[in-house]
């Protein structure tokens, strides 16, 4: 058990119950696994941290890169496909 923490709200939780957002080269990944190397950042999977990641440019700030727009919505989808899981 890893823990991480989310960069929306800070809590502390496992890194399998957070979203992984890796920056690898000038791509930025959704949950890559293990194997992807790159600066990473973590979120809850809730709609509250994804929103407040974008609004506040913390994502952007912790992976040192520029963040593409759709990624938000690429986000929003990772939550709904883990809550019909």
């Amino acid at each position: 058990m890893v823990d991480r923490k989310c960069i929306a709200c800070g809590i502390i939780k496992d890194r399998n119950n957070l979203i992984k957002i890796t920056a690898q080269a000038e791509n930025v990944v959704i949950n890559g696994g293990s194997k992807i190397f790159g600066r990473s950042a973590y979120l809850c999977y809730n709609k509250t941290c994804i929103e407040n990641a974008f609004k506040k440019n913390r994502l952007k700030k912790m992976l040192k890169v520029s963040v593409p727009n759709e990624l938000k919505g690429k986000l929003l989808d990772e939550l709904r496909n883990s809550q019909d899981k």
